[in-house]
């Protein structure tokens, strides 16, 4: 269990003062001139060492992200844009940090830009985090009144500007490249990489664009040291991470823990155990729902990492945990899902346009068991077919799931569609 001086998000549960006074008395901008003072590539390297991997679902190194930025700013600005769209079924983690720890936010935007030679960043919040919004713009006031960004930050002699963007709440724009063109004022669309966005991003300029909870554990982490977070967690799977425990739990929560966690020592801790006992699990979906549902002999043993789940064909994704027990109708669940990304779909790419849309209306025959099992094989297949053949990741989380459902409970699915058509002749007798 991680020690409380080991958590970096002191305020995730909103018991004290989120603001200036409140940030500073919890350690929030201590020192972060002198953090700025080592320079771009040491702060990027300290990075690099800590072993931090992206907290939005991909899971990608964060130093090595920030390195792939020019090292001279030419005549096009650099430019970081936060993502805070965050649509994730199951996830609400960076929700609590724009609400009840933003300086943490606003401190690492002006220290992962310094490192990447950014003078403006933008943070990009979903449409519907209003309070959010509100909390999170105090904070960037309060900042600026401090003197902490804007002309001369922290009296580094480094110029930063910070804008907060409200999306129109599109699933889509959780994407960095659909995020940035929506930044732009156009259509939020997936743009074909490459170019990255490092090379050719926002207004053509290069941009980096990272996660809320990538972005604010920076500056803990190059106060306390990369040898304290790497020490955290496992090998390769390094640090503290925010999970959101949902579903048929007795306390639902947020919780940071170590990486590496047992997913059953995650749940029985903090969340009070499956509602029911551990014995009335029926299946959790670890990483949000455009993760592969994992059946409970796996959720036993497991350990919530990116590496460990990757090994059972799932993902720690965001790290949004939902929990169902068995009066939980697997097969319904998914194609709830399923009918959430036939909605999102931007529609840019055939394979996810036509796809989402037949896997959605197969899912809701296969709900009551009007299908043939047959039929069960060819949904796979589509699965396939769409999975790695469109610009963006919409299309493997509308699949993955639906290959999570077939892979754990094709005998429910094959049991659904006999007892439909035992029913079958009933029913046309009665008629």
């Amino acid at each position: 269990m991680l020690s409380d001086q080991d958590r970096i998000f002191t305020n995730l549960y909103g018991i004290r003062d989120p603001f200036l006074a409140g940030a500073r008395a919890r350690g929030d901008w201590d020192g972060t001139a002198a953090i700025l003072a080592r320079g771009r590539e040491a702060i990027i390297e300290e990075m690099k060492a800590s072993g931090l991997r992206g907290r939005g679902g991909a899971g990608f190194p964060t130093g090595m992200k920030w390195s792939f930025m020019p090292k001279v700013v030419g005549d096009r600005p650099h430019y970081l844009v936060v993502n805070a769209d965050e649509s994730e079924p199951g996830t609400c983690k960076d929700r609590d940090i724009l609400r009840h720890d933003p300086h943490k936010l606003v401190e690492g935007c002006l220290v992962a830009s310094f490192a990447m030679g950014a003078q403006v960043c933008y943070i990009y919040v979903r449409g519907e985090y209003f309070n959010e919004a509100m909390a999170l713009q105090r904070a960037i006031d309060e900042a600026y009144a401090a003197g902490l960004i804007g002309k001369n930050a922290c009296g580094s002699g480094f110029d930063f500007d910070l804008y907060l963007h409200r999306g129109a709440g599109a699933y889509i724009c959780g994407e960095e490249t659909a995020l940035i063109e929506s930044l732009e004022g156009k259509k939020g669309m997936p743009r074909l990489k490459p170019p990255f966005p490092a090379a050719v991003g926002l207004y053509g300029c290069p941009t980096t664009v990272n996660n809320v909870e990538t972005i604010a554990v920076a500056p803990t982490i190059l106060r306390r040291g990369a040898a304290w977070f790497s020490a955290l967690g496992r090998p390769k799977n390094a640090g503290t991470k925010i999970f959101c425990i949902s579903g048929h739990v007795n306390k639902p929560c947020n919780v940071e823990e170590e990486l590496g966690i047992p997913l059953k020592e995650l749940i029985e801790t903090y969340a009070g155990g499956v509602r029911g006992g551990w014995d009335n699990l029926l299946a959790v979906i670890p990483g949000g729902s455009s993760v592969p549902l994992l059946p409970k002999a796996t959720c036993d043993t497991i350990l919530m990492d990116f590496d460990s789940l990757r090994e059972v064909k799932s993902g720690l994704g965001t790290a949004g945990v939902i929990v169902m027990d068995k009066t939980t109708d697997p097969i319904k669940a998914i194609a709830r899902l399923a009918a959430f990304y036939k909605h999102e779909s931007c529609g840019q790419c055939t394979p996810c346009r036509e796809g989402t849309g037949w896997m959605k209306r197969v899912m809701d025959r296969m709900v009551t068991g009007r299908a043939e099992i047959a039929e069960i094989d060819v949904l796979e297949r589509v699965t396939r077919q769409i999975e790695g053949h469109t610009i963006c990741a919409l299309g493997d989380a509308a699949a993955w799931p639906i290959q999570g459902l077939i892979k754990n409970f094709r005998p429910l699915m094959e049991e659904r569609i006999a007892e439909y058509k035992s029913r079958k002749p009933m029913q046309m007798a009665a008629e």
